[in-house]
C-alpha cells in the first residue's frame, strides 16, 4: 500500500512523544512492504532540534505554507491506498477539508492525544488539528486511548469506527542494553515538563532523594523551569536522544511512569515511554489510572504506588530477585501483545474495513454538520485554551 500521513513530527522527538511513536509505525510498515510517506510542516522549533537525518523507511516532505504547497500534497495523497492526519498536525483542518474535496479515501484520523481532544471536544466542539463536525468525516478514528472513551467517540461525536490504537515499541530498539555510566542511577523519569505532572515528580523522586541521600536518581526532559531546586543527589538532563533511551531505562534500577491528569481522567491511556521502558526490561514504578491493569498485572509486571513513603519502601526493600523478575516480566508482556508488528497488523485489518465500506465524499460544511448531528465551532473556540502535545511523553 501506498499510505500518506500528516503528523506533528517525525524529524524531532524533543518535547513530545508523537516521533518516536510514527518512527516505530512506520518502521513496521516499511518492513512489511507498504510505502510511506511523512508530511510534517517545516517549524522551527523542530527544525532546530532533529534528533535523526536520515529516514530510509519513508519518504519525508517538509513544506512550509500550506497554501503554497497545498497543490503538491494533494496531488502525493490523491493515488493513496489510505490516507492518515495526525492529532496536532498545524493544518490539519485545512487539509482535511481539501483531502475530503478531493475524496481522498480511505481517511483516518490518528489521535495520539485523545484525552487531550476528545475533553477540548466535549467543552469547544473543536481543537486546533480537530473539529467535532469533521469526525463522522474520517473513515475510522484510531485512539491513542481505549476504555469508554471510545465508545463516547462514536456515541456522541458520530464516527463510523473509533478504535484503540494503541502506541508500540520496535523490539530491535527497545530490549535491554549494558549499564551506561552516565544513565547509571537507583531511580529515574524520563518526560517533558508537564505541570501536572510536577507535584507528583517533585514528592515521588525528588523527595525520595532527599531521604535517601547514598542514592542517586536522574530526571531527562526539556522544558523544566530553571528556577526548580532538585537536591544534590539528582541530576537533570535537558534531552536525551531516542536512541539513548534503551540505554537510559536499562541503567536504572527502577524508573517511574506519571500519567498526565487528562489521561488519568480517561483511563485506558498508555504512554510510549512506559512501553518503551517495559520493552528494554526496566522496572517500572508507576501511579495508578483506571485501565492500567489491561496492559500489566500489578505487583508482577509493574509496581502501582500512591505515594513517596510507598516509593521509598520498593527502592529499600525490594531484593534483587524480584526486581530483574519484574522486569522480564514486564518486556515479555510488551513483546507479546505492543510490538509495532502487532500494530501494523491491526492497521492492515482497519484499511481493509475501511475500504470495503469506503465512504461517499463530503464536500461542504453543511454536509458535515447535517451527517454529524453537531453544531460548527462558534465564538467559544476563542477561549479555548492552548494546549500542547505532551501526552506520549
Amino acid at each position: 500500500m501506498k499510505i500518506v500521513i500528516f503528523g506533528l513530527t517525525i524529524t524531532s522527538s524533543w518535547g513530545n512523544g508523537h516521533a518516536t511513536t510514527y518512527r516505530s509505525l512506520v518502521r513496521a510498515l516499511a518492513a512489511r512492504g507498504h510505502t510511506v510517506h511523512f508530511v510534517e510542516k517545516d517549524v522551527e522549533w523542530y527544525r532546530s532540534n532533529r534528533d535523526t537525518a536520515e529516514f530510509p523507511w519513508c519518504t519525508v516532505h517538509l513544506y512550509r505554507s500550506w497554501q503554497r504547497s497545498r497543490r503538491r500534497l494533494l496531488q502525493l495523497a490523491r493515488d493513496a491506498d489510505s490516507v492518515i492526519v495526525g492529532s496536532y498536525f498545524p493544518d490539519a483542518i485545512v487539509a482535511t477539508q481539501a483531502l475530503l474535496e478531493h475524496d481522498c479515501r480511505p481517511l483516518l484520523f490518528y489521535d495520539i492525544d485523545t484525552p487531550i481532544t476528545i475533553a477540548r471536544l466535549r467543552a469547544y466542539g473543536r481543537t486546533d488539528y480537530l473539529e467535532a463536525t469533521y469526525v463522522p468525516a474520517y473513515d475510522a478514528y484510531l485512539s491513542f486511548s481505549g476504555g469508554p472513551i471510545t465508545n463516547e467517540i462514536e456515541r456522541r461525536f458520530k464516527s463510523p469506527r473509533a478504535i484503540p490504537f494503541y502506541c508500540s515499541v520496535d523490539p530491535e530498539i527497545h530490549r535491554p542494553r549494558k549499564t551506561r555510566e552516565r544513565f547509571r542511577c537507583d531511580l529515574s523519569y524520563l518526560g517533558t515538563y508537564a505541570s501536572d505532572r510536577q507535584q507528583k515528580l517533585s514528592a515521588w523522586l525528588d523527595g525520595t532523594a532527599r531521604s535517601m541521600t547514598d542514592m542517586k536518581f536522574i530526571v531527562a526532559g526539556p522544558q523544566y523551569p530553571t528556577t526548580l531546586e532538585w537536591s544534590k543527589n539528582v541530576r537533570h538532563i535537558n534531552h536525551v536522544a531516542p536512541a539513548q533511551h534503551p540505554a537510559f531505562y536499562s541503567s536504572s534500577r527502577f524508573t517511574l511512569n506519571l500519567t498526565r491528569k487528562e489521561m488519568i481522567t480517561a483511563g485506558y491511556s498508555p504512554s510510549v515511554r512506559l512501553f518503551e521502558a517495559a520493552a528494554c526490561g526496566a522496572v517500572i514504578i508507576s501511579d495508578r489510572w483506571h485501565g492500567i491493569e489491561e496492559f500489566f498485572t500489578p505487583a508482577r509486571e509493574i509496581l502501582l504506588v500512591d505515594n513517596e513513603r510507598e516509593v521509598v519502601d520498593v527502592l529499600a526493600s525490594l531484593s534483587e530477585e524480584e526486581r530483574l523478575r519484574i522486569g522480564r516480566d514486564a518486556r515479555d508482556r510488551i513483546l507479546s501483545e505492543h510490538t509495532s508488528l502487532h500494530r501494523v497488523l491491526q492497521f492492515e485489518r482497519i484499511i481493509e474495513d475501511c475500504s470495503a465500506g469506503k465512504s461517499h465524499p463530503i464536500r461542504s460544511e453543511n454536509e458535515f454538520r447535517q451527517i454529524s448531528g453537531l453544531q460548527a465551532a462558534s465564538s467559544t473556540a476563542e477561549k479555548m485554551p492552548v494546549a500542547t502535545a505532551n501526552t506520549g511523553t
